[in-house]
């Protein structure tokens, strides 16, 4: 083999030109190598060896010896694989001790730095300072004494929920309302370390600051109220034309910061405990004594120690909770750290949950990420979980559920309308005007976007200023028209995606049911409580008869109930008409089972 096939060869694992380039010179054919003598020097070297073995072996028997051979040849052993595993552990992270290595990162989010450079929250940080630039010009000067190697290039390891399919909803004809679905979370190891390391890029939008007036007068031709700041049509119509740095109407306009003198005004104490609030808050509110605290299940240690779980309540339901549960202190109840926030500004219980549902930018100020759940959702999955799934595994900003019924805010309206949700004329009115402002019912061609009608009892967001622009002005619309914020929804989102590159993950109604499960509402579960009550138990049967007689069994009484009121969960009741008499007949279906005919 000749000096410039070696050359050649040498391709696959450097580069040929860089030799070149360093001034080496490859010889195109090899010279004879000259045949040296053998000199009396190097013969009497050798002989002089060979002297040396017989004088060990005299002095030593031959096991010694072996013994003395077999430790120098383990020690070497020993010392070789130390060397090799220490080599090892230094360029093992400790995320891919954790089992997720840099490619499932690439593939879920290609934009962030690599894991080799970032401190996990499960491990302890370790703070060193480097001279980049004396760094990169040591690496620049040892580049030219290294030979290059070609690495060769994984495929990104794809990510562990991919493969997953959603499977078709179980054929159960019995129950055909909305239910849950599987979803695959990865892991809270995993979703912790997919947490972004920085906040995401806000299109257009970088600096967002809100009216603040010590002094306000209240001026309700503007619509509106005192808390939101009585924005003008003209405020308005501005406050959706997207710029670099914007001034809007955020709510607490009247005081020093939110919740100090402004409405919802909320004890000093506890606003310094939630400034303290970093990474992930999960929220939730009761006002009017509406619901019952849920607590949350399957929450990990790590969110236990780092997430802040909030719940605001009024004096009212403060008050309940004492009552009910015997707690003299409030502050803490379960996992939820519980604030009593007082001087509401609506008399409207609703409405004023609407403030910490839209408006937690404002009250969590350093916090980066935040779910809401309403008061009557119990939270079954750890936080990480669902916003790695629902935000950081495609890069999304914002996450809300669409309603598993409805998809046009023509027909929400109608439907809000039907159950007494809140006045008809004012719906109307709110309807009136999107339509002079272009609303038009929801068609296939808004697609990809889904819905017009949210399921608003779940928000899932990142703090950042485009997100708490849209929170913003969502809010503003709740303030000047009515409550009900599935209405003003999707005018807010089209305006502001009209106009820079941002979107919203409506993802399905029945994922939103697989982290959090539904109870009703207060009145509904006293209203239970009545019909419950309304069915009288039978009377004891106190009989003469033999033992092996037959005795007729009472069949339970089915009072009516209230004709004013409907109430859920009502037992059905099959009507007729006796085929003789033409009279009426009731058969409830609670009752004794197949001794009914002996009534």
């Amino acid at each position: 083999m000749t000096g410039g096939s070696l050359g050649l060869r040498s391709g696959s694992y450097g580069s040929l030109q860089q030799q070149l380039q360093n001034g080496v010179a490859l010889p195109t054919q090899s010279p004879p190598l000259p045949v040296r003598k053998t000199s009396k020097m190097s013969l009497s070297g050798s002989r002089d060896k060979e002297k040396i073995l017989p004088r060990i072996f005299k002095f030593a028997g031959r096991r010694k010896v072996g013994m003395l051979l077999l430790l120098v040849a383990s020690a070497a052993v020993l010392s070789f694989i130390s060397a090799v595993t220490k080599d090892e552990d230094t360029s093992v992270s400790p995320e891919s001790r954790m089992g997720f290595t840099d490619h499932v990162r690439n593939f879920v989010n290609p934009s962030r730095p690599s894991f080799n450079n970032f401190n996990p929250p499960f491990a302890p940080a370790k703070v060193t300072e480097v001279n980049s630039t004396s760094y990169a010009n040591h690496e620049s000067a040892n580049t030219h004494n290294k030979t290059q190697l070609s690495i060769p290039i994984l495929p990104p390891t794809p990510h562990p929920c991919e493969s997953f399919t959603l499977p078709p909803p179980p054929a159960d004809k019995k129950r055909t309302g909305p239910r849950p679905c599987p979803v695959c979370y990865v892991p809270v190891e995993q979703a912790v370390l997919l947490m972004p390391p920085s906040p995401s890029a806000s299109p257009i939008l970088k600096d967002l600051s809100y009216y603040s007036e010590d002094n306000l007068i209240a001026n309700e031709s503007n619509g509106g109220s005192i808390f939101g700041g009585h924005p003008s049509l003209l405020h308005r119509n501005e406050s959706f034309d997207i710029k670099e740095s914007m001034m809007v109407h955020c709510g607490f306009v009247k005081g020093k910061r939110p919740g100090q003198g402004t409405g919802f005004d909320i004890n000093d104490t506890d606003l310094l405990e939630m400034e303290e609030c970093h990474d992930v808050v999960i929220a939730s509110a009761i006002f009017g004594n509406y619901d019952i605290m849920q607590q949350p299940k399957n929450i990990s240690e790590y969110a236990k120690r780092n997430a802040c779980f909030y719940m605001f309540v009024d004096e009212e339901t403060e008050a309940y909770i004492k009552n009910s549960s015997g707690l003299v202190d409030t502050k803490r109840v379960g996992l939820w750290r519980v604030v009593v926030v007082r001087n509401l500004p609506y008399d409207d219980a609703r409405r004023n949950g609407k403030v910490p549902k839209l408006l937690l930018q404002r009250l969590f100020p350093n916090a980066r990420f935040s779910l809401w759940i309403d008061g009557k959702l119990e939270l079954v999955v750890d936080p990480y979980q669902v916003l790695e799934r629902f935000l950081w595994r495609k890069n999304y900003t914002f996450a809300i559920s669409r309603h598993y019924r409805r998809f046009d805010v023509f027909e929400e309206a109608e439907a809000n309308k039907a159950a007494g949700k809140y006045d008809n004329a004012s719906i109307d009115s709110q309807i009136e005007f999107y339509k002079k402002e272009g609303l038009t019912p929801y068609s296939l061609s808004k697609l990809p976007i889904t819905s017009d009608v949210p399921e608003g009892c779940v928000i899932i967001k990142e703090h950042i200023p485009i997100t708490n622009l849209f929170t913003c002005l969502w809010f503003n619309e709740v303030d000047r028209f009515t409550s009900r914020d599935q209405i003003s929804f999707s005018t807010v989102r089209d305006k502001i995606m009209s106009q820079v590159n941002w979107t919203i993950n409506m993802f399905m109604d029945c994922e939103r049911r697989n982290f959090v499960v539904q109870a009703y509402h207060r009145d509904l579960l006293e209203q239970r409580k009545e019909l419950a009550s309304l069915i009288q138990p039978p009377p004891p049967v106190v009989s003469n008869k033999s033992p092996g007689e037959l005795i007729p069994a009472t069949p339970y009484k089915l009072a009516r109930a209230p004709p004013s009121r409907k109430l859920p969960g009502k037992i059905s009741v099959r009507r007729g008409r006796d085929k003789k008499s033409g009279s009426r007949r009731h058969h409830p279906r609670a009752g004794a089972g197949k001794d009914n005919n002996l009534i």
